[in-house]
């Protein structure tokens, strides 16, 4: 990140404020605070660390600019804006395919997995049915009547030939029982080795899963592991770093995704899809590539910082439209958590954007219904319908649903302070290197698989239900009633949620009118396990989404607290699972609107406006007083250098001046080649202010800012000239504004480029067409908590601090990202 100022802080009216500070503080240092880096700052992302740098969202007004600005026609301006839009719906179109693709492709490969390890199951029907024809059952009960009569009644019978007799035929008895019960040993070793078997498939198919997609992670995009999600939020705040929105990182996101979701770990591929919408956006506005000839003068005018963020917000919204088939959902979930400025113009472009989103969902939707997608089907694009459900409630109902938000809201900041902890554990192990990262998914893989396939045998088999419109049990790859090891006209509601696809999991758990399908203690067990096993696998080396795991769990305990609320509640206990995933899901993100319009989408029910609202204020309420939101935690916790909406409280008792310090690296408006070589060899700095000397100048004056690679474009250009002259003619008319643009990902002018000779070195060159003649400046006397508002409402990346009164250099320092963090102030 930017280091143009590097804040000392040794003054005693910033240490007063320490103490009460860190009181008050909520989340510990970020995982990366010691380690250090002579060019940026270093973060967290994927699981990779890595240098970040700031964005440059501000309009550079240089004089090429301007130059280019007016000569721009009324064609080129439309065509402009054409563009925009024509970029909107490719983003569209590019992020509902790739959702299909994924839809399709996890419901073929989870439903092959799952119909086999189905299948396997199956077998021990034939040697049950071996057990029946020798009635083993019945015998064992005779066992037990002639142990009761050897006992007790013969000692009673006093006729000696009639106790022989029975003793005879007592014997006959229990030799032919002994006979059968060898036939029956037989038999469960079989099943045993059935059940083995079963399991075998099932964890094996799971291991090379897991293990192809944290190959992926750990070898090609390490980028592209976790949510990604965190990473977005951060580079529409302004925030860049390597590889975030790179190819590569797009195609793990893409395959690593399909393939952690149908390894049956407790993730989504909701959150991924955010990132991949993001990365589409980001590879289409990279406004062409030089090296595959793709350099159409149109795509020029996107080769800015400020129309990405824009494609990118749109790529974020199309997401989550994508995941969820919630269009109106997506572009609230980018206006309320993910983009960090908006305007009317951005809102109408996302809103067209999902809307092309929707359109090819249902497009693919009504041709896969004819059976020409494999096994996906109605149960691949998540559509979780309730409306079947009648929606009446009173009093008993409402404060049933406020105890499900303050339980979401306990449930939820626990479970963000958990996985803050596995974050830190697992960033030290992924450390050790890809191997390492591998071997911790396959762990966690095996882990899953047992829970998966071992709980279900601590359930009890339930007699299939009379009235039920579905075949139970049912055999096939989704279902509510799976029939695993129970005998006929038998289901395991266990089996129901764990040997299913997690889409389908929840749709079981939301179902309606199907009151004592789940025992109450099969609910809390699955509820203990996706809590716990989402916790421990957000963090390893796979790309894998939050909103899933967090749903499941909160379904699970919403429909035990509907079970529970039976006798006196007349709300449905489906609905009581969706008010259960609305809470966990207030309880964990913190978010309201988005939230509640996504589930009311995914639900078909807009009765439910109301207690959905309530429950999400709630939990969130009650989740704010413990700690902040899980995308914000893990933000902090990666380092990357989010700036809140809102200034801290003690940036009140400060002032610019206080965070800034020296020396500070200027240059003048005609300046020697070799000062600026030097000064881009010996720092960091990103921006440069320029300072107009006489004969320029009456008085010293400050004339703009000049970024390090403008500085780059132009010493690569070689416009010097041997006197200190002005010459910026020349540099206009040699020089094209889009030299200057932004490079795609690190294609950009580097130090190393350069070819500069020694005798050029005493050469001069004029800054003045390439000076941002027009920074924001703030006098030194600005409190910092409104210099931080300031800086971030504008999307800055470098604040002027000028001086109070004459007589005095016209700059005192200049503020960047890194002079507002806690852990840069604070110390």
């Amino acid at each position: 990140m930017d280091q143009e100022n590097k804040v000392a802080n040794e003054e005693g009216d910033i240490e007063c404020y320490y103490g009460k500070d860190m009181e008050d503080r909520i989340y510990s240092q970020p995982l990366l605070t010691k380690r250090h880096n002579t060019t940026s700052q270093i973060a967290i992302v994927g699981a990779n660390a890595c240098p970040v740098e700031s964005l440059d969202y501000e309009i550079i007004e240089n004089e090429l600019f301007k130059q280019d600005w007016r000569s721009r026609r009324t064609i080129q301006i439309f065509q402009y804006v054409l563009l925009k839009w024509a970029f909107a719906l490719i983003i569209g179109l590019g992020t509902g395919l790739v959702g299909i693709f994924n839809n399709i492709a996890v419901e073929n490969i989870s439903g092959f997995k799952l119909l086999m390890t189905t299948k396997l199951m199956l077998e021990h029907k034939h040697f049950m049915y071996i057990v029946d024809k020798y009635k083993i059952r019945e015998n064992l009960a005779n066992i037990v009547a002639l142990s009761k009569l050897f006992g007790f009644e013969i000692i009673g019978i006093r006729n000696a030939g009639v106790r022989m007799g029975l003793a005879a035929t007592t014997a006959l008895v229990l030799m032919h029982v002994l006979e059968e019960l060898a036939v029956s040993s037989f038999n469960a070793g079989k099943l045993v080795g059935i059940y083995y078997k079963a399991f075998s498939a099932l964890a094996g198919c799971n291991l090379a899963l897991a293990a192809a997609a944290a190959a992926l992670c750990a070898y090609i995009a390490p980028a592209a592991a976790g949510s990604g999600i965190p990473e977005v939020k951060a580079y529409l705040n302004g925030v860049d770093a390597h590889s975030i929105l790179a190819p590569s990182t797009l195609f793990v996101k893409i395959f690593g995704s399909i393939l952690c979701v149908s390894a049956g770990f407790v993730v989504g591929k909701e959150g991924p899809m955010v990132h991949t919408g993001a990365c589409i956006a980001s590879l289409i506005g990279q406004g062409g590539s030089r090296k595959y000839h793709l350099t159409w003068r149109w795509l020029r005018y996107f080769k800015n910082d400020r129309d990405r963020r824009d494609l990118i917000t749109c790529g974020a919204a199309a997401g989550v439209a994508s995941a969820f088939r919630a269009p109106v959902g997506g572009v609230l979930f980018a206006l309320e958590e993910a983009a960090s400025w908006w305007r009317s113009a951005l809102l109408w472009r996302t809103f067209f954007t999902t809307a092309v989103v929707a359109i090819v969902l249902r497009a693919f939707i009504q041709l896969c219904s004819t059976g020409t997608c494999g096994l996906f089907g109605e149960g691949g694009l998540i559509m979780y319908d309730v409306s079947a459900a009648k929606v009446a409630y009173s009093v008993p109902d409402i404060l049933a649903v406020i105890l499900l938000g303050v339980i979401g809201g306990i449930f939820g900041s626990l479970y963000n302070y958990l996985v803050d902890k596995v974050l830190r554990t697992y960033s030290i192990i992924n450390e050790k290197g890809p191997a390492v990262k591998i071997l911790l998914v396959v762990t966690i893989s095996l882990l899953t698989s047992i829970c998966s396939y071992g709980l279900p045998w601590f359930a009890t088999c339930i007699p299939c239900p009379i009235d039920t419109t579905e075949s139970c049990p049912n055999t096939d790859l989704s279902g509510n009633y799976k029939s695993f090891q129970c005998p006929p006209n038998h289901y395991n509601d266990l089996a129901s949620l764990f040997l299913n696809t997690n889409d389908d999991a929840i749709r079981n758990l939301l179902s309606t009118s199907t009151t004592k399908e789940f025992h109450i203690s099969s609910l809390f067990i699955f509820f203990i396990a996706i809590y716990c096993l989402g916790v421990i696998t957000y963090g390893i080396a796979i790309p894998s989404g939050l909103f899933i795991p967090v749903i499941l769990a909160g379904a699970g305990y919403g429909r035990l607290i509907g079970r529970l609320f039976d006798p006196i509640t007349k709300l449905d206990v489906g609905l009581f699972a969706l008010l259960g995933a609305a809470s966990f899901l207030g309880g964990t993100m913190r978010m309201t609107v988005s939230l509640c319009v996504i589930l009311l989408e995914l639900t078909n029910d807009l009765l439910l406006l109301p207690l959905v609202m309530l429950v999400l204020l709630i939990s969130k309420t009650v989740g704010d007083m413990f700690n902040h939101g899980v995308y914000d935690q893990i933000v902090k916790l990666k380092g990357l250098p989010y700036m809140e909406a809102h200034a801290e409280p003690y940036m009140k008792h400060l002032v610019a001046r206080d965070v800034v310090s020296g020396p500070l690296i200027t240059f003048s408006g005609v300046e020697k080649v070799g000062n600026i070589l030097h000064a881009l060899k010996t720092t960091g700095h990103n921006g440069f202010p320029v300072i107009d000397e006489p004969p320029f100048a009456d008085a010293p004056e400050l004339c703009g800012l000049v970024l390090r690679s403008h500085l780059l474009v132009l010493l690569k250009g070689k416009i010097f000239s041997r006197d200190r002259v002005l010459s910026g003619d020349e540099v206009v008319h040699r020089i094209s504004k889009f030299d200057f643009a932004k490079a795609g990902s690190g294609k950009g002018v580097k130090l190393e480029d350069l070819d500069i000779k020694d005798e050029e070195m005493d050469m001069y060159v004029d800054l003045h067409p390439i000076t941002n003649t027009s920074p924001y400046t703030v006098v030194e006397t600005m409190s910092l908590a409104k210099a931080a508002v300031l800086f971030r409402q504008l999307g800055l990346r470098h604040m002027c601090v000028v001086p109070k009164s004459q007589g005095r250099p016209p700059i005192v320092g200049i503020l960047t990202r890194h002079d507002f963090l806690p852990e840069h102030i604070l110390g």
